[in-house]
């Protein structure tokens, strides 16, 4: 499922990313494998200067779920914040460029947030 950027999504998932383009497919292909597909995917590159920035064009012209930022590299807190001010989903879910989700993760997250609504956080 693609989202068109149009229609508001569940889950925003956040990502910055500095010179991380050797770990950068695994990480994208994680989130994008999820079983839980209302999501969109904001990628910042803060100022990367490997190939980071090739890497992020092509998986983005692949799935349109992905809004890849490109600022001037201001430091991981800043960089998403900047993808949290854009995000449009209910919930944000955090992704580090190198880390790897299993494929229910998001499934699961929402559903505990779906549970209790006095939850304001759930991690893994």
């Amino acid at each position: 499922m693609n989202n068109d950027n149009n229609n508001p999504v569940t889950v925003s998932v956040v990502m910055s990313v500095f010179n991380g383009a050797k770990c950068l497919p695994y990480s994208i292909q994680s989130i994008l494998d999820q079983s839980y597909k209302d999501f969109e995917f904001i990628i910042v590159d803060d100022g990367s200067t490997d190939t980071t920035a090739q890497v992020l064009k092509e998986y983005s012209k692949c799935d349109n779920r992905i809004r890849v930022i490109r600022q001037d590299n201001a430091g991981l807190p800043k960089a998403l914040i900047r993808g949290c001010e854009v995000a449009q989903g209910n919930y944000i879910a955090r992704q580090d460029a190198d880390d790897y989700s299993f494929p229910t993760r998001l499934q699961k997250q929402v559903e505990e947030l779906n549970i209790d609504t006095r939850i304001v956080l759930v991690s893994s």
